[in-house]
């Protein structure tokens, strides 16, 4: 399949047959599997100000990834441990601002260090 990109000047397309051609062009409109999302529904991301909150999942898979580092840091999964995290985290919800919760839990600022290495980007 080639892609071309629209000029600003090109008169509105149609998302929905074009998704269908290009599914259709590339093999993958399969019968027994249809098509859950389409790019159409998806106009939340880019308008009412969501964009820029979208990064903020990336920085709870960053801390998320941070939190386990700690796990193996000091003894894994231990009942101490998951103690520990649901008294400094898990049971505070959301009466404290989350980074002085962390700093206290893990003893230092965030790093995204283990999340890099996680996702194998870690040189």
């Amino acid at each position: 399949m080639q892609w071309h990109a629209l000029k600003p000047d090109a008169p509105r397309q149609d998302v929905d047959n074009f998704e269908t051609k290009a599914l259709a062009d590339t093999h993958t409109d399969f019968t027994n599997v249809p098509t859950r999302y389409r790019s159409s529904y998806f106009l939340h991301i880019w308008g009412n100000g969501y964009a820029a909150a979208y990064y903020a999942y990336q920085w709870t898979v960053m801390l998320d990834d941070d939190a386990y580092d700690w796990f193996d840091k000091h003894g894994g999964m231990t009942r101490a441990n998951g103690q520990r995290f649901r008294d400094m985290i898990l049971s505070k919800g959301h009466t404290m601002d989350y980074a002085p919760m962390f700093r206290a839990f893990y003893g230092k600022d965030p790093d995204i260090g283990p999340m890099l290495e996680h996702r194998g980007l870690k040189p």
